[in-house]
């Protein structure tokens, strides 16, 4: 499958020259925008995998916007395309968390390796920030379950693998999971 780019600049054959190079280059430019709310706007309809953006645009900047799409993970990666080097604006890049700065011109090789590696750097975080996600989630369901756990056994009078034993089969009963079960005794014991 291809990778997803939005393009966003506000010289239309600026943008131009891009798409025209990405899709020689195999990728997909799913969408435009020629200032920072619109790239922030067609993000959230979109969700590209990348969004290459200027820096200098009219209503919203390329950092600002590029903060509003890392933040709110439109996208899974950012990299600024930009006239700028001055190192206020590299600062403000850091800061926003984008995945790379380039200064115009750029050469195509340098361009497509940029992206490859920020389409790849943004990938893992992703899947970092789920695999994160997922364990404090489980997290959560382990701590709910162990309060569980321990109004049945107080209750019951049962040992902790009698409680955790009888929470398991009613949801295997029932069909839902523990986290469900011990969150209706919680809720039972209120």
């Amino acid at each position: 499958m291809k990778k997803t780019i939005v393009i966003v600049d506000d010289e239309p054959i600026t943008r131009l020259d891009l798409n025209e190079l990405l899709n020689e280059s195999g990728f997909e430019v799913i969408g435009e925008a020629s200032d920072g709310l619109d790239a922030v706007e067609i993000c959230r309809k979109l969700r590209p995998d990348l969004v290459l953006m200027d820096v200098k645009m009219p209503l919203l900047d390329g950092i600002k916007a590029s903060k509003i799409i890392i933040t709110e993970e439109l996208a899974k990666a950012v990299v600024l395309l930009t006239a700028y080097s001055s190192s206020e604006f590299v600062e403000r890049a850091k800061e926003s968390g984008v995945m790379a700065y380039l200064v115009k011109p750029v050469d195509e090789k340098t361009l497509i390796n940029t992206i490859e590696i920020a389409l790849h750097k943004g990938l893992e975080i992703h899947n970092m920030k789920k695999e994160i996600k997922k364990a404090k989630e489980n997290l959560e369901a382990r701590k709910i379950i162990e309060k569980a756990k321990g109004i049945l056994m107080k209750k019951e009078k049962i040992s902790e693998e009698e409680a955790y034993n009888l929470m398991r089969k009613i949801s295997m009963d029932k069909r839902c999971s523990m986290r469900k079960i011990a969150e209706t005794i919680l809720l039972n014991e209120r």
